[in-house]
């Protein structure tokens, strides 16, 4: 799946147009500058020389160039143990003036994956100019991928109620919760306390210079946008044009990522709900707000009485999860999502929605799991932002959070217990954002995107000082080649020239 997501779990698995382009404030046809360095000469970290240094070898990986490189498993002893990254080279269609380094978001999802899929997720006036390269994160699906859960226990973890009504239920979310980071300490090897976001940005620089590139040239969507951040914060010398969108700032508290984005998808359940009345194959009737508490009805429902489809169960948290799945992108995503619903509410099918959710999980119509995005989610996020509360917290949140975001919240709140006591800790956090020592780099943040809520990338703009906001004014997760040419244009122009759009650009 090469769509940027940034997934909340639910139940223990949470934590979240055709437009003038002379009207969004630059030229349609830039003219094509290649990228440079700030500092003629940027010094390799000390003690690193060897893996800036290491020979790479390329192999022809089907419409495009793969190698491994090797990073140490922890910056703070480079002389210990390593790991491998899997990395992907799509060649310019025309004179290259640089590499483009991308990542979709997760934590978990394949940049690698995501990079050969190169004329799609980037404009054809890019790909006519720049390499596209994708580096997997460290412990990520082709890079050396740690393994924790297997697919039954995967499984059963989305099949937990998160909004437990009695003490035996909250008991249940307790040891599930508990259960994921043991498995992961015993099984995941030395890279399960070293799967931090500063540690993927540090392997990424290792990277841009073994491709030969002076500065990070980079789209980051949802976290891999964390990642970017964290790079401009250490290697400021380095970057390149940077372009984040769908913001999820480093240095939120995992309490704060959680509640944000309930609140953004009570939004995007009534934005559903509003558009559902309008359609044929709507499961529910009425105005917008009859619909969404008929709908929250019908989950609560499936807490004592679930759909059954052969061995699985479709209760309250798997088809709350397969909902928010499809909350995403509304121009597709509403589509998929009415007829599923309906086959479930009115006939007690469940087939439907179980396709549409194995689809955005990566379960084989075998049951077997494509990828390590559970456990590297969980990797990366509980290093980067360890719950400090206990069960009384948490439940004292999920009473909060049900009354601001009906629909998740109580998930959200519980689903903090994963990351609360992990049984590893970052040697090194996410900085705090500081103002910006690089080059003026370019936010794209959609007003309602639920996954990643406006005010982050306002405030991240904010953080930096010197960075310019785009605004896409849409119910849409990320903007950048999502349906608005204004936004398009925008970023490709940055790309190709430097030039940023003026000052308070909002595409419709």
């Amino acid at each position: 799946m090469v769509r940027s997501m940034s997934v909340p779990r639910l139940s223990v698995l949470v934590l979240a147009i055709s437009i003038s382009l002379t009207s969004c404030g630059f030229l349609s046809s830039p003219e094509v500058a290649p990228p440079t360095a700030k500092s003629p000469v940027v010094p390799t970290p000390a003690g690193l020389e060897s893996f800036y240094n290491q020979e790479v070898v390329w192999r022809n990986c089907g419409d495009a160039d793969c190698a491994t490189i090797i990073v140490p498993v922890d910056y703070a002893d480079p002389k210990g143990p390593t790991t491998k990254l899997a990395i992907t080279k799509v060649k310019a269609n025309g004179e290259s003036i640089g590499s483009l380094f991308v990542n979709p978001g997760g934590p978990g999802g394949s940049a690698f994956d995501y990079a050969k899929a190169a004329d799609y997720i980037v404009s054809p006036d890019i790909r006519d100019n720049y390499d596209i390269v994708g580096v997997d994160p460290r412990g990520v699906v082709h890079s050396s991928p740690i393994t924790c859960l297997t697919d039954q226990q995967r499984d059963e973890i989305l099949e937990v109620d998160g909004t437990p009504d009695n003490p035996a239920e909250e008991q249940q979310v307790i040891e599930v919760a508990a259960q994921i980071g043991q498995s992961c300490k015993e099984k995941g090897g030395a890279l399960f306390a070293h799967m931090g976001t500063v540690e993927a940005a540090r392997d990424l620089d290792i990277a841009r210079a073994l491709v030969n590139d002076p500065v990070l040239n980079y789209l980051g969507k949802s976290y891999g946008s964390g990642i970017g951040i964290v790079y401009s914060q250490l290697f400021p010398a380095n970057v390149g044009r940077m372009v984040l969108d769908g913001v999820l700032p480093p240095d939120l508290t995992l309490e704060q990522v959680s509640k944000e984005q309930a609140e953004a998808f009570e939004v995007a359940v009534d934005d559903f709900a509003a558009d559902c009345v309008t359609q044929s194959d709507c499961p529910f009737v009425g105005d917008g707000p009859s619909v969404a508490d008929q709908l929250r009805a019908w989950l609560q429902e499936l807490d004592s009485k679930p759909i059954r489809l052969g061995e699985r169960i479709l209760n309250e948290p798997v088809a709350s999860y397969a909902l928010l799945s499809y909350l995403y992108f509304p121009p597709s995503d509403y589509a998929k999502l009415r007829p599923a619903l309906s086959a479930a509410v009115a006939d007690g099918n469940a087939k439907p929605l179980f396709e549409l959710l194995d689809a955005r999980i990566s379960r084989g119509i075998d049951g077997r799991y494509l990828d390590n995005s559970t456990e590297a989610f969980y990797a990366v996020i509980c290093l980067d932002r360890p719950f400090l509360g206990d069960q009384v917290k948490v439940q004292q949140l999920a009473k909060d959070w049900k009354v601001l975001a009906p629909t998740f919240g109580a998930a959200q709140a519980w689903g903090l217990l994963t990351c609360a006591n992990w049984p590893a800790k970052s040697a090194e956090q996410p900085p705090v954002v500081r103002a910006n020592l690089a080059p003026p780099m370019l936010i794209v943040s959609t007003k309602h995107d639920p996954a990643t809520p406006y005010q982050w990338g306002e405030q991240l703009a904010n953080q930096l000082g010197n960075a310019r906001l785009l605004t896409w004014d849409r119910h849409q997760h990320t903007g950048y080649t999502n349906g608005s040419e204004c936004i398009d244009a925008a970023v490709d122009t940055f790309w190709l020239s430097g030039e940023l759009p003026a000052a308070g650009v909002v595409c419709d």
